[in-house]
């Protein structure tokens, strides 16, 4: 029935035609507030996967504590975080999604305050942990609410938009940390999220509209989602204790072989729950799984380099907490400029292009790290072009993943979509961060130079890794088109 038809007595076809052009403007500015709202929601959480890095040090020192024990208070996080997003975007469907996105953003801020007065490391690794069960609540209902308020044509550009604030959160994270840091105390690093939560949760109340999945019943599948969580904790805390109890070490083993079997068994159980906690139907989507497992890589890659260049600058150049932010921010500002442009970019020219353009550069950039940066600080022509390649790397990745990785799934499915992808993205923070504490320890006379160098030859071959991923389906294509 068009606009016409559906008049009141009394008015007629122009009339009617006339309101609805005056109302979209003003449907187009909510949808633009939702979108804001809900990018500042997935900002925020996303944000403390790597504000926490530039203070790692300090921290340390602050509870006299190993860099082993306190790789928890990152590790934790993106833990609980990965195993809790996909499960989180199934009790936002049940329950309405302002509600859960409100409940998290308030939990959110809750853990962040006692993460901010936490007495010892045990308690700021618990507060870490009950941190992440509330950020993963935000995550997939903001993304859902935004989806909601655009149209099938304009979802696409939401979607690029709200990775593109995830993406950028995670690169600044460490520059912020460092001036709270400063100029404050680490604890601000935590304490900052409260009066940004409170803005969040006084605007959503009254901007956001409530909507829920009519079809969703019942919680997913806790079993699996304990899988989840416990498969990467197992490795990595093998492959953080590795360096220190030795590699044949019976709890080490243990923990390989607790994580190769339970592997399986997560598998077998998913295809057998009612409710499972991950749909491994939408694997069968060729490029959700290449963007998935490129986002692994990429990921562990990302996160390590980001944590070993701050402490290299730390230890090895012995800059202040706050140089060495300020010494690494040029990669966040390239990231910022560009996240935006590269999911246009990507519209265009196809995202495996600009994927693998974007993992060749990260390459070089960690290459350059590791050929020609020693224990001389020279910032300008030793580390300054190497941190634009890998932010231009960054810039060319992160967001596009975000946005790649549902673009074939249904419309229905986008936010456990996003959600799956998030969770990689997180397990992949989990395993970087356990690789570089591994390697940093293996050097019996302590860290040194030579040390960070390996660092950087082995998040250069992961980073490029992603790229293969990528680019493997055209290479079998083109070989087979080419083939007698």
């Amino acid at each position: 029935m068009n606009n016409a038809q559906r008049a009141p007595v009394g008015e007629n076809r122009n009339t009617v035609e006339r309101r609805s052009r005056d109302e979209a403007p003003t449907e187009n500015r909510r949808a633009g507030w939702v979108l804001a709202l809900g990018s500042l929601g997935a900002f925020v959480v996303f944000l403390d996967t790597t504000i926490v890095n530039i203070a790692f040090q300090t921290i340390s020192h602050s509870f006299d504590t190993t860099a082993g024990h306190l790789a928890w208070v990152l590790n934790a996080y993106s833990l609980v975080f990965a195993a809790m997003l996909i499960p989180a975007g199934r009790v936002a469907d049940r329950y309405g999604r302002k509600n859960i996105f409100i409940v998290g953003i308030t939990g959110f801020a809750l853990m962040s305050a006692l993460c901010g007065l936490a007495p010892s490391a045990g308690v700021l690794i618990t507060a870490r942990a009950l941190q992440a069960v509330f950020a993963a609540l935000v995550v997939p209902s903001s993304l859902a609410l935004v989806l909601h308020e655009f149209t099938a044509a304009r979802r696409h550009v939401a979607i690029g938009v709200w990775g593109a604030m995830a993406a950028a959160a995670a690169a600044v994270g460490p520059t912020l940390g460092a001036l709270l840091t400063e100029y404050a105390s680490w604890r601000w690093i935590f304490l900052v999220n409260v009066p940004i939560a409170v803005v969040i949760v006084a605007l959503g109340r009254s901007l956001l509209h409530e909507s829920r999945d009519p079809g969703a019943s019942g919680l997913p599948d806790p079993v699996g989602a304990l899988l989840v969580a416990a498969i990467p904790a197992l490795l990595s805390f093998s492959i953080i204790e590795g360096p220190s109890r030795g590699w044949s070490d019976t709890w080490v083993v243990m923990g390989f072989v607790a994580a190769a079997l339970a592997l399986p068994v997560f598998l077998w159980r998913t295809s057998k729950a009612a409710r499972p906690v991950m749909d491994l139907a939408l694997f069968k989507e060729r490029q959700f799984s290449e963007i998935n497992a490129a986002t692994l890589l990429f990921s562990t890659a990302f996160f390590g380099l980001l944590l070993a260049n701050l402490i290299f600058l730390q230890t090895e150049w012995h800059y202040s907490v706050l140089r060495a932010a300020l010494a690494s921010s040029a990669g966040p500002i390239v990231v910022t400029v560009i996240a935006r442009s590269t999911t246009k970019l990507a519209t265009v020219v196809g995202h495996r292009r600009v994927l693998f353009a974007g993992a060749v550069t990260w390459t070089l950039g960690c290459l350059g790290f590791a050929l020609f940066v020693d224990s001389s600080p020279h910032w300008v022509t030793h580390w300054l072009p190497w941190t634009l390649l890998t932010g231009l790397g960054i810039g060319l990745t992160l967001p596009v993943q975000s946005g790649a990785a549902v673009a074939k799934l249904p419309p229905a499915q986008f936010a456990v979509g996003s959600a799956i992808n998030s969770s990689f993205r997180q397990l992949g923070a989990v395993l970087g961060v356990s690789i570089f504490v591994a390697l940093l320890g293996t050097s019996k006379t302590g860290p040194g130079v030579d040390n960070f160098q390996h660092i950087w030859w082995v998040f250069a071959v992961l980073g490029l890794a992603a790229g293969v991923v990528q680019a493997l389906p055209r290479l079998r294509s083109g070989s087979a088109a080419s083939a007698p």
